[in-house]
């Protein structure tokens, strides 16, 4: 388990490193207030799902579980209502959720996936489990926390944020 430390641990720089797709703040939601930020304290059916999809594969690698924390689903929250404002899925102001997690939530490392268009829980999965980067990110071991937020649009399509963190 030694050796993929570092293998891990440089894959999780790469993909901070290039997941920000925009350095660029437009404000759209860090004028919002804190309470807005960090507002999500219930969970859609969907979500739950999720949480228990991302588990149960963890668990099946023999990985431990994480443990849903309301203050990074509120700051995924706040950026899926951002990727349907834009009308697209994005990792734009991922460095200022980074920040905003290091500091409220005392993340060590953070990491983020994000979706689009899946009708279900277990679709939206199934895409990350199918993407080496994604899935990455769900089976890192050294991950202890994450978030989900899942908004439909005005269309009916689901947009999806899930952060991962450690404390």
């Amino acid at each position: 388990m030694k050796s993929l430390s570092p293998t891990i641990f440089c894959l999780l720089i790469f993909s901070f490193i290039f997941s920000s797709c925009s350095k660029e703040d437009d404000g759209i939601y860090f004028s919002e207030t804190k309470e807005t930020l960090f507002e999500k304290s219930s969970y859609s059916d969907i979500e739950l799902e999720i949480f228990n999809l991302i588990n149960n594969h963890r668990k099946s690698l023999n990985l431990s579980n994480l443990t849903p924390l309301n203050i990074v689903s509120g700051v995924a929250n706040g950026h899926t209502k951002y990727m349907i404002e834009k009308g697209a899925p994005n990792h734009d102001n991922f460095m200022e959720r980074t920040q905003i997690l290091s500091k409220n939530a005392n993340a060590k490392h953070v990491g983020e996936n994000v979706a689009f268009g899946y009708n279900s829980a277990q679709g939206a999965v199934n895409g990350w489990l199918n993407s080496s980067t994604h899935k990455s990110l769900i089976e890192n071991p050294y991950f202890t926390h994450f978030g989900i937020s899942t908004e439909r649009d005005a269309n009916g399509r689901n947009y999806f944020t899930n952060i991962f963190i450690t404390k």
